[in-house]
């Protein structure tokens, strides 16, 4: 069963996510002896060159070459290691994605990847480098485990279930300082959604940074007397599917929120499980069949329409629509 403890939304984690990973996965290292970590000249900007200080001999700096570390990764792994492999998002998907597909999924292997700076978060790093397409193209690997993480909490969790997880796991994780959603403490399951705030005439199913504004999003619908629950899909796959449905069924009316293309992410998970299981209206908030573009995070999240009154504009438009 899992508790989760919603923290006061809008603060600042008193750490970046690239530190929750970091650090827990060091401490994991210090009994799971079989934890290898992978790098492709990222060490630094992830803070991945302390574990390089702490185990050398478990450390593999692939240089420049992502798709031939995602090769190393799945060697690691035939031989009995547990490998986290990390790069930026778009490397880790577009550049990497038949090594991944082939030599990792359909090998039958379990690999850990972790794909920094998804969407927005990105932010100068520009167009190039800003993945709304990450997790659709993970969601299309049979098998596969995809993750969008939303804080430093959720991260930690994350970090350690994975480590357990077979096969293929998919994590987005930015990499620098988000929004707290959760208290210490807080559990979570691969699969299963977090329920954190009851509502009647609409759900609001967000994942990564977008929960926050998702729970700021049901306080503007509460003022104006739209009782707005929230859920945090932090797994896109496996979906779940009866946490849909029932949100579905209870409020007649879904948002999605996702820091990532609509198309083949959160929103078209969602709207596949509404379809099949229970049909309500649906709308959608992400980028909107776009590519990125450089800018501050703040800039892009007002530009993709990502905000909190995003999404409560899309539910009163979704509630409109049920009537």
């Amino acid at each position: 069963m899992s508790v989760n403890l919603i923290a006061k939304h809008g603060m600042k984690d008193v750490s970046a996510m690239r530190d929750a990973y970091v650090n827990t996965l060091i401490k994991l290292a210090k009994t799971k002896r079989e934890i290898v970590v992978l790098d492709a000249d990222l060490s630094t900007c992830i803070g991945m060159d302390r574990f390089a200080k702490e185990y050398p001999k478990r450390f593999i700096n692939c240089g420049i070459q992502e798709a031939n570390m995602m090769g190393v990764a799945a060697g690691c792994a035939a031989v009995g290691k547990v490998p986290f492999v990390h790069t930026f998002g778009t490397f880790a998907s577009r550049r990497s994605f038949d090594q991944v597909f082939l030599s990792i999924a359909y090998a039958g292997l379990s690999v850990r990847i972790i794909g920094s700076d998804p969407g927005v978060t990105a932010a100068y790093n520009g167009g190039t480098h800003m993945p709304f397409e990450d997790g659709a193209m993970m969601r299309t690997v049979p098998g596969a485990t995809v993750i969008d993480a939303c804080d430093c909490v959720q991260m930690e969790a994350i970090t350690k279930l994975a480590a357990e997880n077979e096969g293929l796991t998919y994590i987005r994780m930015p990499r620098k300082d988000v929004k707290k959603v959760y208290d210490t403490g807080s559990e979570f399951v691969f699969g299963k959604a977090n329920e954190l705030r009851d509502g009647e005439d609409v759900a609001i199913i967000a994942s990564g940074i977008l929960v926050d504004e998702a729970l700021q999003a049901a306080e503007l619908l509460q003022a104006e007397g739209i009782s707005a629950a929230v859920v945090d899909m932090f797994t896109w796959k496996p979906l779940d599917t009866e946490t849909v449905a029932k949100w579905a069924a209870k409020t007649g009316a879904i948002v999605t929120a996702e820091n990532h293309n609509i198309i083949g992410g959160l929103g078209s998970a969602v709207s596949e499980a509404v379809c099949q299981l229970c049909p309500v209206p649906v709308e959608r908030i992400g980028a909107q069949d776009r590519f990125g573009q450089v800018g501050a995070q703040d800039f892009l999240m007002d530009e993709y329409n990502m905000r909190a009154a995003d999404i409560a504009e899309a539910a009163k438009k979704v509630i409109a629509r049920k009537k």
